[in-house]
């Protein structure tokens, strides 16, 4: 796949790339890949006072539930090719590689689902860190994928400081979505796999000749935010403003440009769960101060209403998928706007 880059382009600052050919490439190859729903919402659109409203709708990505599917499994492979130096993953010297592999990550539910479905594919082991306000409904489906699951009984960053840890003890190999200085090569593939999100996006508005005014787009430390974000700056055509949406629990990415480093926020714990990181990516901030137009922040109970908005639309998601039309609802955007929002999860994720 080749694409025309946007002459407004920073991909020169980015730790990850933006071009999908990659992960797009291996995902022809796999039987459950299948682009999912653009849907335009003339109603919702009504609702909101805006002249279109696009939903990408990642509640059933490749049976997993999530735009996550995308990321983990992609790394996994991506990284299993470098290794064996081979782009077939059925070849002997591969698969006698990855017998021997063994990937850990923290997750808050979706990101380990798709390193365990990565690593069962391949061949591999995989051991996931889960905090204890991870619901029980995500380690049950990780198991079910032959992945050890480890309770943390912290919070997600603590889950995250436990499988650094691990992985340095038993020589495993560290699959955070997440990142920090020292850190960026793996979590940038997860990145990159993000990116065919963004792709089919284009692709859409392409055939439509319609494109988005606006872009919102949920964050919890950033990876699918600035992938989209660094995709939407480098190749498409017409460029929308970009909107970051943070729980008001949690913005560490706003707190993170605004003070021009990455920051550390502090408090209570959000039922935007996948959303709920108090310390942002490197990568994904560096990104971000430029790609983005704005930070936006939305409570639990504003997080809530939508999901309960969207339902009435047959519409099933979590607070952390519902994110951006809680934010929609007091942004009050001028006339003959074109908003895309992502639903990032099912319902199976809470």
């Amino acid at each position: 796949m080749s694409l025309k880059k946007s002459p407004n382009t920073t991909a020169g600052s980015r730790l990850f790339r933006t071009a999908p050919d990659r992960p797009m490439t291996l995902l022809q190859q796999c039987p459950v890949y299948a682009p999912t729903p653009l849907l335009g919402h003339a109603d919702l659109a009504r609702h909101f006072g805006l002249e279109s409203l696009f939903i990408k709708d990642e509640s059933h990505r490749m049976r997993l539930g999530s735009f996550k599917a995308l990321g983990g499994a992609f790394a996994v492979a991506q990284m299993i090719s470098d290794a064996a130096g081979t782009t077939d993953l059925d070849s002997d010297a591969a698969r006698k590689l990855v017998s021997r592999m063994t990937f850990i990550t923290a997750s808050a539910g979706n990101h380990g689902l798709s390193v365990a479905a990565g690593a069962r594919i391949f061949g591999a082991k995989a051991a996931i860190y889960l905090a204890a306000a991870v619901p029980e409904g995500f380690a049950n489906r990780i198991r079910a994928l032959d992945a050890q699951v480890v309770r943390i009984s912290g919070s997600y960053e603590d889950s995250v400081s436990a499988a650094i840890k691990a992985a340095d003890e038993n020589d495993w190999l560290l699959l955070a979505d997440g990142s920090w200085d020292g850190y960026t090569e793996r979590p940038a593939l997860v990145m990159e796999g993000y990116t065919v999100l963004a792709e089919e996006c284009r692709m859409e508005f392409t055939k439509k000749d319609i494109w988005p005014t606006h872009v919102l787009v949920q964050a919890g430390v950033g990876g699918l935010a600035a992938a989209v974000s660094g995709h939407i700056r480098d190749y498409w055509p017409k460029q929308p403003e970009i909107l970051i949406i943070e729980p008001e629990a949690a913005p560490c990415l706003m707190m993170s440009v605004k003070n021009g480093r990455l920051t550390r926020v502090e408090g209570p714990e959000s039922n935007m769960g996948r959303l709920d990181c108090k310390d942002a990516s490197l990568i994904a901030f560096q990104s971000l101060r430029t790609d983005a137009d704005g930070f936006l922040q939305v409570s639990d109970a504003a997080a809530n209403s939508a999901v309960s908005l969207l339902a009435n639309y047959d519409i099933r998601t979590t607070p952390s998928g519902a994110a951006p039309i809680a934010a929609l609802e007091p942004l009050s955007l001028p006339p003959g706007s074109r908003c895309l929002i992502f639903v990032t999860e099912g319902l199976e994720a809470g």
